[in-house]
Order: C-alpha cells, then sequence, then structure tokens
C-alpha cells in the first residue's frame, strides 16, 4: 500500500498499531464467529467509495455485536440501526463511518462526543488515536458503556449530564461529534470548538435529518455545509429537544 505523504503514513502505521495491539488482548477476535459477516460489510462500505479507510479499518477490527442486545447479535453485521437499551439505538455501520469520517482525527486530537449511546462510536474514536470526551444523558447507558470502556482497557473519559451545554472543563476541542438529532445547529456547542474545528450534527424534524458539517472560522463565525438526509433519535436537553416535545 502506497502512502501519499508522510503524515498518512505515519497516521497508518499507528493505527496498524492499536489494531495489531487490540487484537493480541482480545483473541476471540481473530476466530469469533462474526467474523465473515464483519468483513462483507466493511467490504461493502468501502465500494461507496466516500469514506476513511483509517476508520473502516478501525471498525474491521471492532466487534460490534458487544455493544447490541444479545437478542439482536446475529443482526450486528447488517447495515442497520439496531435498538439497545433504554429505547436507544446504535446507529447504521455507514453513519457511524459517515460521521467519523468528516472529523479527519488526527492522533491526540481533542474530540466531544453527545450522546455516548452503546459506547461503540467512543471506541472508533479512541482507536484512531482520538483523545474522547463523551456525555450521555441516560444513567442505564452511562454506566453500561463505562463497563465496556473498562473491559478493552480504553481511557475514555465519560460523563452523566445534559450533553447539549457539552463539557466546557476539558473545552477547546478539535472535533465534536453529535449522535443524536437536534432540532437547530447548537452553537453554544461550536463555542466549545477551536478555531478550525469542526463538528458533524444531524439537524432537523423528528422525522427525518439533514447532517450538518460545522467549521469554526473564529469566535462566533462558522461555515455550515449541508449533505445527507439521516435517521436519529432525538437530542434530549436544553438545547435540544424537550422530553415532551412531538
Amino acid at each position: 500500500m502506497a502512502c501519499i505523504s508522510g503524515w498518512h503514513c505515519f497516521r497508518f502505521l499507528q493505527n496498524i498499531l492499536r489494531i495489531i495491539d487490540f487484537r493480541m488482548n482480545f483473541p476471540e477476535m481473530n476466530k469469533g464467529k462474526f467474523n465473515e459477516q464483519r468483513r462483507i460489510l466493511i467490504d461493502s462500505l468501502r465500494k461507496r467509495g466516500n469514506l476513511d479507510n483509517d476508520v473502516l479499518d478501525v471498525m474491521a477490527n471492532l466487534p460490534r455485536e458487544i455493544f447490541i442486545n444479545p437478542a439482536f447479535s446475529h443482526r450486528a453485521y447488517e447495515d442497520n440501526a439496531l435498538p439497545i437499551s433504554a429505547n436507544q439505538t446504535i446507529s447504521q455501520p455507514y453513519t457511524v463511518a459517515y460521521m467519523t469520517s468528516q472529523l479527519n482525527i488526527r492522533n491526540g486530537d481533542k474530540i466531544l462526543e453527545i450522546g455516548t449511546g452503546s459506547g461503540y462510536q467512543a471506541c472508533i474514536l479512541y482507536m484512531l488515536g482520538a483523545r474522547v470526551f463523551t456525555v450521555e444523558r441516560i444513567p442505564e447507558l452511562h454506566e453500561s458503556s463505562k463497563l465496556i470502556f473498562k473491559k478493552f482497557g480504553f481511557n475514555i473519559n465519560s460523563r452523566l449530564a445534559d450533553g447539549t451545554l457539552g463539557w466546557r472543563d476539558f473545552a477547546l476541542y478539535n472535533g465534536i461529534i453529535i449522535t443524536a438529532a437536534a432540532p437547530k445547529v447548537p452553537v453554544q456547542l461550536i463555542s466549545q470548538l477551536e478555531t478550525g474545528g469542526k463538528m458533524v450534527v444531524p439537524v432537523g424534524a423528528k422525522e427525518y435529518q439533514v447532517m450538518h458539517i460545522i467549521t469554526k472560522l473564529e469566535d462566533e463565525k462558522y461555515d455550515d455545509e449541508k449533505t445527507d438526509s439521516f435517521k436519529f433519535v432525538p437530542l434530549i436537553g436544553k438545547d435540544g429537544w424537550k422530553k415532551d416535545e412531538n
């Protein structure tokens, strides 16, 4: 495989070393019954041509079946969202890969995730070399995701709080990823971005949303690129949807 720049070679080698280390710590990944299903899914995502190969390499080495209800484990490598606890979902693999690819993560980047959910997205960010800060509002999901992070030995910072307010203690962030549907662009979170940093957020009605790629240009000024339509659970909180809103 030819690297197009010294940086890309360095990033590629770092990710390979992380994956090797992960597989050595979890040998079941080398003989798991889902390996062929995982390979087929990742191959199909690669063929779409708009996703970061480093992101897909990580997804090819992270067992999605661990993050979902065991009753749905046989469907872990369908390209679909699936139910998890607390009436929430784990996002469609394409959606996870698409959103993560938009962040162009470099080793050591500080990334804030809003909506920990199952913990799958946070683990992908960590395996890409990011310093991960993730906020979840549902206690059950907060606790279960912490157990997964501990199982994997991942040093992921997690917090139980209203994610729409971000996590100012550790701002500014190189990137912010919001894994739930916001009714409007969350300007308060943009203030927690570094200049030049990106935020990926689905915005729109509860029925469907458009993905926004926000790039912070300077204080109170940002570029807003709108891309494809997606479907997420609502972002609940002070600067999102209210629980009783329809």
